[in-house]
């Protein structure tokens, strides 16, 4: 009778070992590495020379490519997080990046992207920031991004997309900064995205929206938590409402070169934390009431260009205000 064969080696250190085998040699799902490769095959060459291998989350003693982070799910890698900015990519939004499923974090801005965003982008579930600014893309907005149901940051400013902002935005209830500005958008702001309860701040400025402000806030209790709205230099008409007053958390309302009229009901001052108000270059009229040079937090307030009477004093010195890409990436 043979003896028995004794291992050397601890069950433990063997069953370790195995696992970090396991580990080490999880591969990355091949939905991934097909996505990432046509995605490669069709950028510039400032990002393919960054790329190295066939793997995007790394294989071996490569790294994983530049601007894509991955992470573990069960056996395999995903790629989480997709960030392509401000390396001159030329060409049509890839539309490969729409099979990254788990996909929370998508920045390409900063480059040259033309042509629309397509309909697939409805496909990300798991998207949190979307970030295509400073782009040339254009056309209208397909409505699918309204099924991005986790999206929080949301730009796509300093574009030429055109036709009307699509209502389906107030599908994403998750979202806090909403940046359209600097497009070739038409039409009114759906009253809809009033009904974002987390939406903190919203700029649809240097557009050509049309329509009034009565019409924007007409849901009521809309708006709860915005902070920053920016509707400046459009062809918006019609008054300052004083039921805007009802949109308590205001501290930026952004204004100027618009065509609105009327007078500035007493009612704004109300709101309590207001900070900065721009009337600029419309066709106010009448005079600001003296509650505005009372208020304790208004540091800006900017008149010129419009139809008050005499004697009426702006307050501080005009300046653009804008979040910082730290606080939009955070």
């Amino acid at each position: 009778m043979l003896p028995k064969m004794v291992s050397p080696w601890p069950l433990t250190l063997i069953c370790f070992l195995a696992f970090s085998v396991s580990i080490t040699h999880s591969k990355t799902l091949k939905r991934d590495v097909k996505a990432l490769n046509e995605i490669k095959a069709s950028l510039g060459w400032r990002v393919v020379y960054a790329w190295i291998g066939d793997d995007p989350c790394g294989d071996g003693d490569l790294p994983p490519w530049s601007g894509v982070t991955c992470s573990t799910q069960g056996d395999y890698r995903v790629v989480t997080e997709l960030e392509v900015y401000a390396v001159s990519i030329v060409g049509p939004f890839p539309i490969a990046v729409t099979n990254l499923l788990d996909l929370t974090r998508l920045d390409l801005h900063n480059n040259k992207l033309t042509g629309p965003i397509p309909p697939q982008i409805g496909r990300l579930r798991r998207l949190r920031m979307l970030n295509l600014r400073w782009n040339k893309l254009q056309d209208v907005l397909p409505p699918e991004i309204g099924e991005l149901k986790k999206l929080t940051h949301l730009s796509l400013s300093f574009n030429n997309f055109k036709g009307e902002i699509p209502k389906e935005l107030a599908n994403l209830p998750e979202l806090c900064y909403l940046y359209l500005q600097e497009n070739r958008f038409t039409g009114r702001i759906p009253p809809e995205l009033g009904t974002l309860q987390n939406l903190r701040h919203m700029d649809v400025g240097n557009n050509h929206l049309v329509g009034t402000i009565r019409e924007l806030i007409r849901i009521e209790g809309c708006f709860p938590v915005l902070r920053n709205l920016y509707l400046n230099n459009n062809y918006l008409t019609g008054g300052v409402p004083a039921q805007l007053a009802n949109v308590t958390n205001l501290e930026i309302l952004y204004l100027s070169y618009n065509k609105m009229s009327g007078v500035i009901p007493t009612a704004l001052a109300d709101i309590p934390k207001l900070t900065y108000l721009y009337l600029d270059h419309n066709q106010f009229s009448g005079r600001i009431p003296n509650a505005f040079y009372k208020h304790p937090f208004l540091k800006e307030l900017y008149i010129e260009g419009n139809r008050f009477r005499p004697g009426v004093d702006p307050i501080g010195a005009h300046k653009v205000l804008e979040l910082s890409d730290t606080d939009f990436l955070v």
